[in-house]
């Protein structure tokens, strides 16, 4: 489990209210779906805004010809013939999740002097990098743009 605090987190936390477009993001579900039950509420609420601002920067040419061709609102757009309906916000929802995850496992990582904590740390630090490809490939898929994977040799 991430972070540890002497304070132990709400059962309910404020629903984090979005830009009217993307759905508003509910801390809860994401510390019950994601198993993040030892980070303060502060630190939870922290991280998905930042992601929120994050990920809607990214899809904000996306959001704006969505509006330009009168969607005012996600659920307003037609989902593409392999998706389902609920599919964009669900894409929507795991991207700001696995970014929230990356920013949290940076945030935690042990700093740890001891080759044990240097060891933990770089499996964090993969673990961040993964969250983030994740947010990546939801974003992608959201929008209809392929996934590329890159490997530098």
């Amino acid at each position: 489990m991430l972070g540890h605090s002497s304070n132990p987190p709400s059962k309910t936390l404020a629903i984090i209210i979005n830009n009217g477009f993307w759905p508003d993001v509910d801390p809860n579900a994401f510390r019950d779906e994601e198993r993040v039950t030892s980070i303060t509420d502060v630190r939870i609420r922290q991280s998905l805004r930042a992601a929120m601002a994050d990920i809607n920067r990214q899809l904000a040419s996306y959001q704006h010809n969505q509006q330009q061709a009168g969607r005012m609102a996600c659920d307003a757009i037609p989902p593409e013939p392999w998706q389902s309906p609920g599919d964009i916000e669900l894409l929507y929802t795991r991207a700001i999740y696995a970014q929230a995850q990356a920013d949290l496992q940076e945030r935690y990582r042990d700093y740890s002097a001891t080759g044990e904590g240097k060891k933990r740390g770089e499996t964090m630090d993969t673990a961040a990098d993964d969250y983030r490809a994740d947010a990546r490939e939801a974003i992608a898929e959201l929008t209809g743009r392929n996934h590329t994977t890159v490997e530098l040799i």
